[in-house]
C-alpha cells in the first residue's frame, strides 16, 4: 500500500513538473507588465529598453507601469501572482540600500522576490570643478587632505548612490568629505560645474558630456573596468585606490514562488536581449553597460550589496529624511 502511494505521488509530482515546464515554453500568452519607479529616471529608461526588446522577443506587448513613489512598484510586485505576467525592474537603492535605512518597508527584498537577472550597471565618476588644482586622483586626495575644513561633495540626496559612494571614498582615503545634498543628480552636478561645490561623484550619463566639454575634471570611474565610452578615464584602482568598486545597478525580478522553470525561461530571454548589440548601444548612450547572469548569481549579488551598504550607512550614521 505504501509503495503504491509513493508511486502515485511520484506520478503527480512528475505531472506538476511537466505542466510547469510546458507553461514556461508557451509563455507568454498575454501582455506582460513591468513595474518600476518614477518616469524620466535612469531606472525608467532601463525598464523601457528591456520591455521593448522582450516584447520583440516574445511577440507580445510588454508594458511599463511607472509608480511615482519608490516603494510602490516593489510592493505591488510582491503581492502579484507568481505567473510571470507581473515583473519588476529595480535598482540598487530599492533592493540593497532602503532595507538598511528603514525598519519597516512594504516589501522584503530577501523574501518577496525571485531574482531573474542583473540587467545593467552604471559607474560613477569622481569629478571636480576646474579650479581644483589636482590633475589626477592622487593629487586630488592630497589636495583634499590639505583643506582644514574638508571638501564639499555634492550629492543627489541622502542615501543616494552619489552620497554612499562619497562615504565609501571617505572611508577608503581618510579625506574629510563634507556632504552637500541637492534634489537630484542633475542639480548636484550643476553645483560642481558652477563652482558652488568643489567635487562629487556623478553618474556617467550626467557627468561625461561636461567632462568632454572641459567644464569639469574627471579623476576616475568607480567600476572595476574602464567605461567603454570613456576609455581615457582610469578606474579607482588604476588611479591609486585599491578595493574601491561600486556601481548603480538595475535588475529584473519576479514575485516569490514563481516556478523555477519559468524563472529559467525569463532568465534566458533577458540575457538574450541584454547582450544584444542594440541594447548595448542604447545602454552606453545612457552611461551604463549590460550586465547579465544567472538568477543565483543575481540573488547572491543583492545580498552582498545589502551587507556592504549597511556597513557604509552605519559607519556614516546616515538617517532617512
Amino acid at each position: 500500500m505504501l509503495n503504491s502511494w509513493k508511486a502515485t505521488a511520484a506520478i503527480l509530482i512528475a505531472g506538476v513538473g511537466a505542466g510547469a515546464a510546458s507553461a514556461s515554453q508557451s509563455y507568454p500568452v498575454k501582455p506582460v507588465r513591468i513595474l518600476t519607479g518614477p518616469p524620466a529616471t535612469m531606472m525608467d529608461i532601463v525598464s523601457r529598453q528591456i520591455a521593448l526588446r522582450l516584447g520583440e522577443e516574445w511577440g507580445k506587448p510588454v508594458v511599463v507601469d511607472n509608480r511615482g513613489s519608490l516603494a510602490v512598484a516593489p510592493a505591488v510586485t510582491a503581492q502579484s501572482a507568481p505567473d510571470g505576467y507581473t515583473l519588476l525592474v529595480s535598482d540598487s537603492t530599492l533592493l540593497s540600500v532602503r532595507p538598511s535605512l528603514y525598519r519597516s518597508l512594504p516589501y522584503d527584498p530577501a523574501k518577496d522576490f525571485a531574482p531573474i537577472s542583473l540587467i545593467a550597471s552604471s559607474p560613477q565618476l569622481l569629478v571636480s570643478h576646474p579650479s581644483v588644482s589636482a590633475a589626477n586622483l592622487k593629487e586630488f586626495v592630497a589636495y583634499a587632505k590639505q583643506q582644514s575644513r574638508g571638501v564639499d561633495f555634492a550629492n543627489a540626496g541622502p542615501a543616494t548612490a552619489s552620497h554612499l559612494t562619497s562615504e565609501l571614498f571617505r572611508q577608503a582615503t581618510g579625506v574629510n568629505v563634507v556632504p552637500v545634498n541637492y534634489k537630484g543628480g542633475g542639480a548636484a552636478l550643476l553645483a560642481i560645474v558652477g563652482g558652488e561645490t568643489k567635487a562629487g561623484f556623478s553618474l556617467m550619463f550626467l557627468a561625461l558630456p561636461h567632462v568632454k566639454a572641459g567644464r569639469i575634471k574627471a579623476y576616475a570611474v568607480t567600476s572595476s573596468r574602464r567605461f567603454a565610452d570613456a576609455p581615457q578615464i582610469p578606474t579607482m584602482a588604476e588611479a591609486g585606490i585599491n578595493a574601491f568598486e561600486t556601481t548603480y545597478w538595475f535588475g529584473l525580478l519576479a514575485p516569490a514562488r514563481t516556478p523555477p522553470a519559468l524563472i529559467g525561461r525569463l532568465n534566458r530571454d533577458a540575457i538574450n536581449v541584454v547582450q544584444s548589440s542594440a541594447m548595448r548601444s542604447v545602454l552606453l548612450e545612457q552611461g551604463a553597460e549590460p550586465a547579465a547572469g544567472t538568477p543565483e548569481a543575481f540573488d547572491a549579488f543583492i545580498r552582498s550589496e545589502t551587507v556592504r551598504f549597511r556597513k557604509v550607512i552605519e559607519l556614516a550614521g546616515i538617517k532617512p529624511e
